[in-house]
């Protein structure tokens, strides 16, 4: 069946390129001018994954973002025009899953698309494994969630493939471009922010869980999860 995409962007000339490049490669695709509009159908049909602008008439891209993170952990891919530090923060600590700025190639979007669906795969493969214990942190494979001494902590997709990965690897030393491959699908350098941002978000999930173990940084590399 072939994976369905939302799309929305105020500018036409955009959504129709995206659109007609996507169903190139296979997807469906549904395109809207505006987010409230993309909300609105999201509400009646879950698509696979939402492709979101951040400057669009009524509601912007971050706030339609974090009104879907707050109901679902659907793949969020961020378009913006402004090559803006705090915009790529706000949308990361948001819940999106990716950053595109404009202008950006088509086949970079394919690339970001395909790996962000590919993680809902490996996520889906990884409910069939064991649980996996470090410290007092479980990975409950089947139930697709982290724990801290039986209490879930509430991770966004992206959240829990970075650190069940890391609990794969406990006290194993794992390099940035190693994350980005492993859980995004790709290895860009100038990408590691992504990595770094999730990164911090996971840290203060942990903290607020009083949990034993930490994820530390190992200068010039990467990071390590390990007990305190």
């Amino acid at each position: 069946m072939k994976k369905l995409i939302y799309i929305a962007d105020d500018e036409e000339n955009i959504l129709n390129l995206v659109k007609m490049f996507l169903e190139s490669e296979g997807y469906n695709v549904k395109t809207f001018f505006t987010g409230d509009e993309l909300f609105e159908e999201f509400i009646i049909k879950k698509p696979d994954l939402i492709i979101l602008d951040i400057m669009m008439p009524g509601t912007d891209g971050l706030t339609i973002c974090n009104k879907i993170r707050n109901i679902s952990d659907i793949p969020i891919i961020l378009l913006t025009a402004k090559d803006s530090d705090y915009d790529y923060i706000e949308g990361i600590t948001l819940g999106s899953d990716d950053y595109l700025t404009k202008p950006f190639r088509p086949t970079i979007l394919n690339m970001r698309v395909k790996s962000l669906l590919r993680r809902v795969e490996m996520s889906n493969k990884m409910k069939q494994d064991e649980d996996t214990i470090c410290g007092n942190l479980v990975l409950s494979e089947k139930k697709r969630a982290i724990y801290c001494e039986n209490n879930e902590i509430k991770l966004t997709q992206t959240e829990y493939l970075c650190l069940g990965y890391l609990m794969k690897h406990f006290k194993e030393a794992i390099s940035r471009e190693d994350m980005l491959e492993e859980v995004w699908g790709y290895n860009e350098s100038v990408e590691t922010r992504v990595t770094d941002e999730t990164i911090r978000r996971i840290r203060k999930k942990l903290s607020n869980n009083d949990c034993n173990v930490v994820i530390n940084n190992k200068w010039g590399y990467g990071y390590i999860l390990e007990e305190k």
